[in-house]
């Protein structure tokens, strides 16, 4: 097992405040919350403590004057009049920022139904986005089963809750704790204001939620890059929808992403049984070659089909290369295409003729790889590969022993190996989420056919085991802008993954249109969905399909599912990616849309 893993303890209201120094409590009744705050609170805290009533309104509730006096005595501010859905509107608040904001057990006044109150939280959220500092949090208390998330118990039909997380996205907050809210340990607090009254939510079983700024979403953009092939410098506009996978450095040397992490342990354990060598060439993520040649790598090689490639064309060349007077194996010819490297497999003639390569060696290569996929939970677009490729004494068994120690490192991952039905000299590795992500093979090599050797190759995807190492829920964290993902993997000890967006609300939209059969392209669909939402939909999936039986034309129906497993996706938000989807559709696919 690569990577062992100890337990986190979620700690309670005083320690996830992460020893705020300015404080501001909105809502407040009898201000005896932020009186028993300070008095237990062992961190050094400013309060700002704040009420919707007048001065007058709140001295008539029980033990109010005492509690405000305790407050003024304490260095706090006291305010009155403070309407929490426009606190930067407030003339002792305008221009101030807060570490945290909370409000316990709101209520929008009398005998208010989930919508009106569900109003008055997103208007709060709205609200603090604009006096909270980055970093910053916002603590929500509600009563058991208001907040209409799992931690709920029992949890409320999704229509007649509050919807907690979903009202928090729509000022980009995303909820990164929830745990019991406890009111034993804030001696002297008396809960107020049922129904605008001098009395007491049911505040047994409550539960506290924490909220913390969600990075924003960005518009995907097409991005223009440069790759030197041979004599050749050739620049090519990326594809739009993969303009966030590029240029992230996962991979380098002083990164401490999983997917690095994964591959640094799996290379330390196949030096215990191989010299492992790791190879200098740099390879560009762009490869040129005839279409004959990559259709030879086609079932062997790369892929199953030349629809998976994608394929990109050069908007300039510069080199000698690009002269017509210079000829010879380095010059394009008229057939010669430009793609995303599919595999590092593409590579692999390189690196058995380079003068590092040597028999009874592993060597290893690692990068990015391209492949055009439909929109789905468990395949993307681009990941990284590891390639080891090792010419091996025949009479050691080599793919065998590769076969039982992969196994024995992997399987407690829940990854299995199967060896093909159709071809003995080939081994599938697999997973209950996907099939076929990695695989060990024999090849033919006229090089080593007379040394009594045979050219192993295995081939990995290290994203997809970094998801199974590591116990992600979702492949697009891996790629997650967020800065919260990435510090974990550089605590020491390495802890279980606590995901910081809890919750995710999921959104389900359908989009129809007509299309011709012979000239429709399902992957350009779903290059254009992950364009327009910028990897917002999780999952697609036709429900319906009806063919007209005289024109000739069919109708489709699929459906999208939109959650995002790291960032405030908001009702509004997929609204409005929803309609974009629509226009690009028109722009980009042969469509006619319904």
């Amino acid at each position: 097992m690569f990577f062992s893993c100890f337990g986190v303890v979620v700690g309670d209201l005083q320690s996830t405040m992460c020893s705020p120094r300015e404080v501001l409590l909105v809502g407040e009744g009898n201000f005896s919350f932020s009186a028993a705050l300070l008095e237990s609170s062992m961190e050094e805290l400013h309060v700002t403590s704040t009420c919707l009533q007048s001065e007058d309104e709140a001295l008539r509730m029980h033990g109010t004057q005492e509690n405000i006096q305790h407050l003024r005595d304490c260095g706090s501010t006291v305010l009155f009049e403070v309407d929490c859905t426009c606190l930067s509107e407030h003339e002792d608040l305008h221009g101030h920022l807060f570490d945290c904001i909370i409000f316990n057990f709101p209520h929008f006044g009398r005998k208010s139904g989930v919508k009106k109150n569900r109003g008055l939280l997103v208007k709060f959220f709205q609200s603090c986005a604009k006096v909270l500092k980055d970093g910053g949090e916002v603590h929500v208390a509600l009563c058991n089963g208001q907040g209409g998330t799992p931690a709920d118990n029992p949890m409320r039909e999704w229509h007649n809750s509050w919807q907690v997380v979903a009202m928090a996205a729509e000022a980009g907050l995303v909820l990164n704790e929830v745990h019991p809210f406890d009111p034993t340990k804030y001696q002297g607090y008396k809960c107020t204001g049922y129904r605008s009254q001098d009395k007491g939510f049911h505040v047994e079983n409550g539960l506290n939620h924490i909220f913390t700024r969600s990075y924003p979403y960005t518009t995907p953009v097409n991005v223009k890059m440069e790759a030197a092939l041979a004599k050749e410098t050739i620049l090519f506009e990326l594809p739009a929808e993969l303009s966030e996978y590029v240029n992230r450095s996962f991979l380098d040397s002083q990164s401490c992403h999983p997917v690095k992490l994964v591959q640094e342990q799996l290379l330390r354990e196949l030096k215990s049984s191989w010299p492992v060598n790791t190879l200098t060439q740099n390879f560009p993520e762009l490869v040129c070659c005839p279409s004959d040649q990559l259709c030879a790598f086609g079932t062997d090689l790369v892929t199953t089909s030349q629809t998976d490639i994608y394929w990109v064309r050069s908007l300039e060349t510069h080199g000698q290369g690009s002269h017509e007077e210079v000829e010879g194996d380095d010059h394009p010819s008229a057939n010669t295409r430009y793609a995303l490297q599919p595999s590092l497999l593409v590579h692999l003639s390189e690196i058995i003729n380079h003068e590092e390569f040597s028999p009874g060696t592993l060597h290893t290569l690692s990068g990015l790889v391209f492949r055009r996929t439909p929109v789905s939970p468990n395949t993307s677009p681009a990941h990284h590969q590891l390639l080891l490729v090792g010419a091996l004494p025949s009479d050691s068994e080599p793919l065998k022993c590769l076969h039982g120690c992969l196994e024995t490192l992997l399987s407690p991952h829940g990854v299995s190996f199967r060896e093909d039905p159709e071809d003995s000299n080939k081994v599938w590795l697999n997973s209950d989420k996907l099939p076929k992500f990695g695989r060990l093979a024999y090849l033919s090599a006229p090089e080593y056919e007379f040394h009594s050797v045979r050219l192993c190759v295995v081939t990995i995807d290290l994203d997809h085991l970094a998801t199974l190492v590591f116990g992600l829920f979702d492949w697009r964290l891996l790629w997650s802008p967020d800065p919260r993902f990435l510090r974990h993997f550089s605590s020491k000890p390495l802890e279980p993954f606590a995901i910081f967006s809890l919750y995710p609300s999921s959104y389900s939209h359908d989009i129809s249109f007509w299309m011709e059969p012979d000239s429709f392209d399902e992957l350009d669909f779903h290059a254009v969905i992950r364009q327009a939402t910028a990897g917002a939909v999780k999952d697609v999936v036709l429900v319906d399909r009806f063919r007209h039986p005289h024109m000739g034309h069919a109708s489709l129906c699929y459906r999208l599912t939109y959650q995002s497993p790291d960032r405030a996706l908001s009702h509004s938000q997929v609204k409005d990616m929803h309609v974009a989807l629509r226009k690009l559709m028109a722009q980009k696919l042969r469509v006619t849309l319904r």
